[in-house]
């Protein structure tokens, strides 16, 4: 695959992000940036150009991850970047929440490496 793809991985805990990031690689060319929060995501969003892709649990101190959605759909420059919520929030109505606010998928944790990427692909539309 040729094109770079930039993605923010956005959660409290560095075991969950270090698994999301390896999953992403199997995709090839992708840049991970981590942050441990909503509110340093959001920054890092702000602050460091162009990103592809969002990648944020719920649960997180500080700024949780429907609070960053909901900052991301309100900036003009990232509006449109797919949002893949990773949780352990499995009840319907946090999926909702969710999707309304503006996520573009939904995963419940523990989720498969696959799932991530598959999801990532659809979203991307990658081949």
């Amino acid at each position: 695959m040729s094109q770079q793809i930039r993605a923010l991985v956005v959660d409290d805990s560095q075991a969950m992000r270090r698994s999301i990031m390896y999953a992403l690689q199997r995709l090839g060319g992708v840049t991970c940036i981590e942050a441990q929060d909503g509110a340093e995501g959001l920054k890092k969003l702000t602050t460091q150009g162009r990103f592809d892709l969002v990648l944020t649990d719920i649960n997180m101190p500080l700024m949780d991850g429907l609070k960053l959605i909901s900052h991301i759909r309100q900036a003009t420059d990232h509006r449109t970047v797919p949002i893949v919520v990773i949780t352990t929030e499995a009840a319907a109505a946090d999926r909702q929440r969710a999707m309304v606010l503006g996520a573009s998928a939904y995963l419940v944790k523990p989720v498969q490496a696959k799932v991530v990427v598959d999801t990532v692909k659809e979203l991307l539309n990658l081949e």
